[in-house]
């Protein structure tokens, strides 16, 4: 889905997700979109980001197991991982949000549930989707983020709140 074209969407969608869909949907296109997403906002590339999949309402990002985001026992640092999972959470509401809406963080509720050793994976859904017609003031849209091992151990759990408005 992250690259179809169904016209229906084509006219109201974020300039990020129109950069993705018209980028390949291979490694390429993957990484000159995060190079992209770095250039855009630069805290995220602290942990070398890349967007594997992107569309309304999922989004997948790994980043490596480098020294650069190690803590004091060498694990993956806590704040790193939330750092991923924000990042995963951004380009899902870039994907989903019409142009007609605009959305900020809110909020971040953390678990740190496991020490994480390898590369991670953040996948951020939403639990349904988003009725942006209905939302006329401003409300509060909520992403489940899973941060992955590579062993497929959720290590770090995030709930980060969004406020979507009109435009």
């Amino acid at each position: 889905m992250a690259n179809s074209d169904d016209g229906s969407r084509t006219a109201n969608v974020s300039g990020t997700y129109a950069l993705r869909r018209r980028l390949p949907a291979n490694i390429v296109g993957n990484a000159l979109f995060s190079l992209g997403m770095v250039a855009r906002v630069p805290y995220f590339g602290t942990v070398l980001p890349l967007v594997q999949e992107m569309e309304p309402g999922y989004c997948k990002v790994t980043a490596p197991n480098w020294f650069g985001v190690h803590n004091h026992i060498g694990t993956f640092h806590a704040i790193a991982a939330c750092n991923l999972a924000e990042a995963a959470m951004g380009m899902l509401m870039e994907a989903t949000t019409p142009t007609t809406h605009r959305w900020i963080p809110k909020a971040m509720q953390t678990s740190y549930l496991a020490k994480a050793g390898t590369r991670l994976t953040a996948e951020a859904r939403l639990a349904e989707p988003i009725d942006f017609t209905a939302i006329t003031e401003g409300t509060d849209v909520t992403i489940s983020v899973q941060v992955l091992d590579t062993h497929g151990t959720e290590v770090v759990h995030c709930d980060i709140t969004t406020w979507v408005t009109p435009a």
